[in-house]
């Protein structure tokens, strides 16, 4: 551990105002522009386990109707989870977030292993001796696989690891060799992820004792009102250098400028197109941090913008930048930055859902060099939507410094 006297919170060169008015009614705008497409996707998902594991179980037909009629209820409840999280009251709430979120986890596995089923059995039909009678045997081997694996699912979602990373810094001052910067990103408090989490977090980061903390976005999944008992333990987040914080687009779906100020209240600082000069000894880091790329779609005043939270920076101190995607390193530009610190993509989550995730960000996760931009990218701390993680672990990162 570095050799540090202790400091008080630097002060925050502000380099752009965070006066801002988001319109929540912008993320049912985005979403009615794509619900035509999912509805037709998922209802012919479904359609296809049913006809695969209810009808090809070869039950009678009132087993086979009330299966369907399980499988269509699952198929309305995703809706209600997504839509009654935001609507309903908190305890209405919570009863639908859980009901949707867990059977959408389920239904994804399902799927997955049904369809591996389906190529099994077009190579088994082409390369050897073949019993089609097999087939009624498919829908107990697909649940007797994807029962256990959700369990273990559900257990690993809530047990974060510690994962240590070192990062070579070119001119890393000699009094911030090994400088640790504990990074919390994507925790995502809410109707499944509650207090006690929180605390549970809180815990383990301030027993790393960390030089510096930065949560890297995506705190919550809910309203200020709805949540504010929920992430108050984060209040008791410890660090030489301080706590700070930037924006991810769950926030701004939430309420971004309310996050920022509860933020502010909880004790993080908010770098909001804005950094810190960090000093030991007359040596300098400059930590800098912009709001997530989602936030220009509320506002103007939301526009993540590298230069500008860089403006004003010692022109020799090195520079880590917060940014809750990877992929904002494309517009970094020609603003100097030794290191990012990333979220956003959760790891994949569930697998094989990770694959996808290269559809829209630059990397899944771990350390990358993206335009130019070294960039740490964390698998985040919780979970988004299904309260599972089969393949990539949670975490919690302790980011060491060390001189290039």
């Amino acid at each position: 551990m570095a050799d540090a006297p202790e400091t008080t919170a630097p002060a925050v060169h502000d380099t752009h105002p965070a006066t801002l008015r988001e319109v929540p009614v912008l993320l049912f705008v985005r979403g009615l522009s794509l619900v035509a497409l999912v509805l037709a996707l998922v209802v012919a998902a479904h359609w296809y386990l049913g006809a695969r594991l209810v009808d090809g179980a070869l039950l009678g037909a009132g087993a086979r109707r009330a299966l369907w009629a399980a499988l269509w209820a699952g198929f309305g409840s995703i809706f209600v989870g997504f839509l009654g999280g935001r609507l309903l009251p908190r305890p209405l709430a919570k009863v639908a977030q859980w009901t949707g979120f867990v059977w959408l986890g389920t239904f994804g596995l399902l799927l997955t292993a049904t369809a591996a089923s389906d190529a099994v059995v077009a190579v088994l039909a082409r390369t050897g001796p073949w019993d089609p009678a097999w087939l009624a045997l498919r829908p107990r081997l697909v649940v007797g696989v994807v029962a256990p694996a959700l369990v273990f699912a559900f257990v690993v979602a809530r047990a974060p690891r510690v994962r240590r990373v070192t990062v070579g810094i070119p001119g890393l001052p000699e009094r911030f060799e090994g400088f640790r910067i504990a990074q919390l990103t994507d925790v995502h408090i809410g109707e499944t992820l509650t207090r006690t989490f929180a605390e549970q977090i809180t815990r383990t980061v301030n027993a790393l004792d960390p030089d510096a903390i930065a949560v890297t976005g995506d705190m919550v999944d809910g309203s200020v009102a709805k949540l504010k008992d929920e992430v108050a333990p984060l209040a008791a987040l410890r660090s030489r250098h301080g706590v700070f914080y930037v924006t991810g687009n769950h926030e701004y779906y939430h309420g971004g400028s309310s996050w920022q100020a509860e933020a502010r209240r909880l004790g993080m600082t908010v770098l909001h197109n804005q950094h810190v000069v960090l000093e030991r000894d007359g040596q300098q880091l400059v930590i800098g941090g912009v709001p997530d790329l989602e936030g220009a779609r509320f506002s103007a005043q939301h526009q993540p913008d590298a230069a500008k939270a860089f403006e004003g920076a010692p022109p020799k101190a090195p520079r880590v930048l917060l940014a809750h995607q990877p992929r904002f390193a494309r517009h970094v530009g020609a603003t100097r930055v030794e290191l990012m610190l990333s979220g956003h993509t959760h790891g994949g989550q569930l697998f094989p859902f990770m694959f996808f995730v290269k559809l829209q960000q630059p990397v899944i996760s771990g350390f990358a060099v993206l335009w130019g931009v070294p960039t740490y990218t964390s698998n985040g701390t919780g979970y988004w939507g299904p309260p599972f993680r089969l393949g990539p672990r949670g975490e919690i990162t302790e980011v060491t410094l060390r001189r290039a």
